[in-house]
């Protein structure tokens, strides 16, 4: 790959995510000017559908930040950031929701959280030490410790990768959840799933991102082998 190309390459990497974040911000921003004819803020969504479902041991916690909102399978929690928390628009709903999605995910064992939860600490220690082993790798003209670090940050593309169908699952079973709860009527549906489909476009760039790495390394070692 010449430098040309190579700088290239790298825009990209650094485009992608940038432009995915701006489209949640702006999305966010633009939808959280918006109210929903019910005028529930995002709490009383996720308490609504959760109970709806029969999760009434999930609590429901406010947590600082922006667009910080998770749910945590550990202590059975949905926490949700101030401003979804309090908040009575299109996006504190749709975002709310999405949470209480991955709350009902755990409760119905839904196979692809159930995997990415146990990935979590090989990819964190992928993620963490693999460019270490794959640059002294080729520092030193050891091609087996470079393959070793590709071998572990696979296991960190493969948490991004099993991270989609996990996320998007969430946002279908928010979007009717939303819609049998009576939280948002047949109009506001449009403009729900705006909010939802931005949100999913940041794993979609990660995903991507992993994936265009690992192929770069890979081919890194392969192009060593022949010299």
């Amino acid at each position: 790959m010449g430098l040309g190309s190579y700088l290239i390459y790298i825009a990209l990497l650094m485009i992608i995510p940038l432009w995915a974040q701006s489209k949640v911000k702006s999305t966010y921003k633009k939808y959280s000017q918006v109210g929903t004819s019910s005028m529930m803020t995002g709490a009383q969504v996720a308490r609504k559908i959760l109970d709806d479902n029969g999760l009434y041991d999930i609590e429901i916690q406010e947590t600082k930040g922006m667009l910080t909102d998770h749910y945590d399978p550990r202590k059975k929690v949905v926490r949700l950031s101030s401003g979804i928390y309090h908040g009575q628009s299109m996006a504190s709903s749709a975002v709310a929701a999405h949470e209480v999605g991955h709350a009902i995910q755990d409760a119905e064992e839904y196979a692809f959280l159930r995997f990415r939860s146990a990935l979590v600490p090989v990819a964190n220690f992928g993620s963490n030490i693999s460019i270490f082993l794959i640059i002294a790798g080729f520092i030193f003209h050891m091609t087996e410790l470079a393959v070793l670090g590709v071998v572990f940050f696979g296991a960190a593309v493969l948490f991004q990768l099993v991270t989609l169908p996990v996320e998007f699952d969430a946002s279908n079973r928010a979007m009717a959840q939303l819609v049998s709860t009576g939280v948002i009527r047949n109009n506001e549906e449009r403009d729900t799933k705006k909010v939802l489909n931005a949100a999913a476009m940041t794993y979609v760039a990660a995903a991507l991102v992993a994936v265009a790495e690992l192929i770069r390394f890979i081919l890194m070692i392969v192009a060593s082998n022949q010299e």
